[in-house]
């Protein structure tokens, strides 16, 4: 499990196509004490950790992964967001991310807004049915305060730290980012969908 607080952004070494790509990443603090076998979130992918020396990290990415998330358009020298597992005593800040991307979702608008910046998101459907007014959502494994949501977008605010310590310094419209709603929404539909169902199913029967 992750927070969405980026610890760290790494730069793409080197990136390997195959049957599962091989992706290099420097990493000065996060590999800090990072063995062979613990998740990272890439860009908000949890992915294990495959090779770890003191400044670099590689990561083997399945065809799969690649088709459905953003790191697909990674290449070298590229900054990737980068944050390690949570650990039982840490502090939690952020909201509960994964690290399993639900959707790509594509820079449409950047404007300032103060000191801040109001950045707009394109999103799937899939992905839009979790979005509220002032919930969370990740995005590139940053998490992310939602300002506003519409027919096929939503809206976020950044501050200056934000964009300066993630991968939002180099990206701009057009650009594809890994999109995580918030899991807690996920189990209330899943858990309610029962009870919806069987009050659809009164309704209709009373209508007839």
């Amino acid at each position: 499990m992750f927070t969405g607080l980026v610890e760290e952004v790494g730069r793409v070494e080197k990136l390997e196509p195959g049957s599962l790509a091989r992706l290099e990443v420097s990493a000065s603090l996060v590999a800090g004490g990072t063995r062979v076998g613990d998740s990272i979130a890439v860009n908000g992918v949890c992915l294990t950790v495959g090779e770890s020396s003191p400044d670099r990290l590689t990561f083997r990415a399945m065809p799969e992964t690649l088709r459905r998330t953003a790191l697909g358009d990674l290449s070298e020298g590229k900054p990737v967001n980068l944050e390690r597992a949570m650990s039982p005593e840490s502090r939690f800040g952020g909201h509960i991310v994964q690290g399993h991307v639900d959707g790509i979702g594509e820079v449409t608008g950047v404007e300032p807004e103060g000191e801040a910046e109001i950045w707009e998101f394109a999103a799937p459907s899939e992905v839009l049915r979790y979005v509220v007014e002032k919930g969370s959502i990740c995005v590139d494994g940053i998490s992310l305060t939602v300002v506003s949501v519409g027919e096929s977008s939503f809206t976020v605010s950044v501050l200056p730290q934000t964009r300066e310590n993630t991968n939002l310094q180099e990206l701009g419209v057009g650009s594809r980012v890994n999109l995580e709603a918030d899991v807690v929404g996920k189990y209330v539909e899943r858990l309610l969908a029962p009870w919806m169902e069987k009050s659809f199913e009164r309704r209709s029967s009373h209508a007839l």
